[in-house]
């Protein structure tokens, strides 16, 4: 009797508990109900053909803050924060197995380690102060943005109109800083196998300030000095949709002056140097691919018209450039190798990322040849000749590519592909980029000597002859990536 009478307790105490639950979370439904703002009270009275306009607007990507102000795009936001993860997909894993792939195995792990330290290091930098330095507008004099944004003050979900009507800040803000990581990233491949990890770290550090944050402004900042498109007061009306400048061209001279400063890694030129997985660099090739979709047709910063041709030229120009890399190696020396498909690749992201916006589905299989063929010329070629220690052929690819990229755009942006594309920027479109690349030559390698050089009197630059023999996993990081 005790026992059933015991149970029965039981019941009815569960019940209760499950009703307070139910109620509880009623309560916290109803309390948890957003008071709207006065803005979105005042959107909700407008007019229904001022209503049907903003709908219109969304679709088409337009301004829509007649009546939907500080409302987000639901699509579109979707899209960025889609393209937000693909961009970081580019460096974690993909540009890490890539370049984990092309050294020897005792290194493997410095790589992945630099590549995971750069995107600790640079989130907080970006939170700090990057973005606002980037997308802020308060210096109002063209080379920084200003600090009004410092720990991303005022970066809400409502959108910025100044670079989006539909799309949320603090998504653009995630989605921007995933450019801002892979940029650093890229110089990894030139100084491999033979830089301190703190070394590294802390040339990233000032490099970001003095190179990075002031070349991404005034290429895409809404006041910036280069930003032709969106700034009709510019000082030179160059373009650049995804990053040729501000991503390729920066990292990628940098990593050749870096790496000229380190000298080269020991052995060099005097015993092979092989990858010790290429199998690695192919998966990590298809996963910068795969996420180089977010980077190109996600800098249109909507799901659009515009996006879409970015999406087209991206495949197209990527495709055509692995195929005539293999197809130079086949002529030149009798095989068509997997390493060459996929330098190929590479490059042809590389260099259709500047022009992927603006130009039309020949201008990509143009871009595609270029791209195979220059780099191919200077990774197999010019580096030999001149005999400088670019290890992964970062200023080959990223360099060379992000240069003629730039130019290329110069040369085939079409109104056709990009209606924002105005009849002033278009008339003297090529000598604007050749001031750009100018401009970008300048800042990335002097910039980079002078950090260098001030790292290498201060900490030194790279570990001792014993430490770089045995391996930087093990000695910089206690680790080993294969135990046999």
């Amino acid at each position: 009797m005790l026992a059933a009478y015991t149970s029965k307790v039981w019941l009815v105490l569960a019940i209760l508990t499950c009703c307070s639950f139910l109620f509880a979370g009623a309560s916290f439904a109803q309390n948890a109900t957003p008071t709207p703002s006065p803005q979105a009270q005042a959107n909700a009275s407008g007019s229904l053909e001022d209503r049907v306009a903003s709908l219109e607007a969304y679709i088409k990507n337009t301004d829509g803050t007649k009546t939907l102000a500080d409302s987000p795009g639901p699509g579109h936001n979707a899209w960025m924060m889609t393209s937000a993860a693909l961009v970081l997909f580019m460096t974690l894993p993909g540009l890490a197995l890539f370049y984990g792939g092309l050294v020897r195995k005792k290194n493997v792990l410095s790589v992945l380690a630099q590549c995971l330290g750069i995107a600790g290091l640079v989130t907080l930098l970006w939170w700090s102060f990057g973005y606002s330095l980037v997308f802020g507008k308060g210096f109002n004099n063209g080379f920084l943005g200003g600090a009004e944004h410092f720990f991303l003050n005022g970066v809400t979900s409502s959108p910025n109109s100044d670079y989006s009507f539909w799309v949320s800040e603090n998504v653009y803000a995630m989605y921007q800083l995933m450019f801002a990581i892979i940029t650093p990233a890229l110089i990894v491949g030139a100084i491999a196998e033979r830089m301190k990890y703190t070394a590294l770290m802390t040339f990233i550090l000032f490099w970001m300030f003095i190179v990075y944050f002031p070349m991404a402004h005034m290429v895409w900042g809404i006041t910036g000095f280069m930003n032709g498109i969106w700034n009709t007061g510019a000082g030179i009306k160059a373009i650049d949709f995804a990053g040729g400048t501000v991503v390729h061209m920066t990292s990628g001279w940098s990593s050749l002056i870096l790496c000229l400063i380190l000298g080269p890694r020991l052995g060099f030129k005097r015993e092979p140097i092989p990858p010790h997985s290429v199998v690695l660099t192919m998966i990590g090739t298809g996963m910068l691919w795969v996420g180089w979709y977010g980077f190109n047709a996600g800098s249109a910063v909507a799901a659009d018209r515009i996006a879409a041709s970015a999406f087209t030229a991206t495949t197209l120009a990527t495709a055509t450039a692995a195929f005539v890399w293999a197809l130079l190696e086949k002529i030149l020396r009798g095989k068509a190798s997997v390493l060459g498909y996929c330098t190929g690749a590479v490059a042809g992201l590389v260099v259709i990322t500047p022009a992927c916006g603006f130009v039309d589905s020949t201008g990509a299989i143009i871009i595609g040849v270029f791209a195979a063929v220059i780099p191919y010329v200077a990774v197999s070629i010019l580096k030999p000749k001149l005999g400088y220690d670019d290890a992964l052929d970062t200023f080959g690819v990223h360099a060379i590519g992000g240069t003629i990229g730039a130019l290329l755009t110069g040369l085939l942006a079409t109104k056709q592909a990009n209606p924002n594309l105005r009849d002033d920027v278009l008339g003297s479109l090529f000598v604007s980029q050749l001031a750009a690349v100018g401009i970008t030559l300048v800042l990335s390698i002097v910039g980079t000597a002078v950090i260098a050089f001030a790292i290498k009197f201060a900490m030194g630059l790279r570990p001792t002859a014993e430490v770089e023999t045995a391996g930087l996993d093990i000695s910089e990081h206690g680790e080993e990536a294969y135990i046999s």
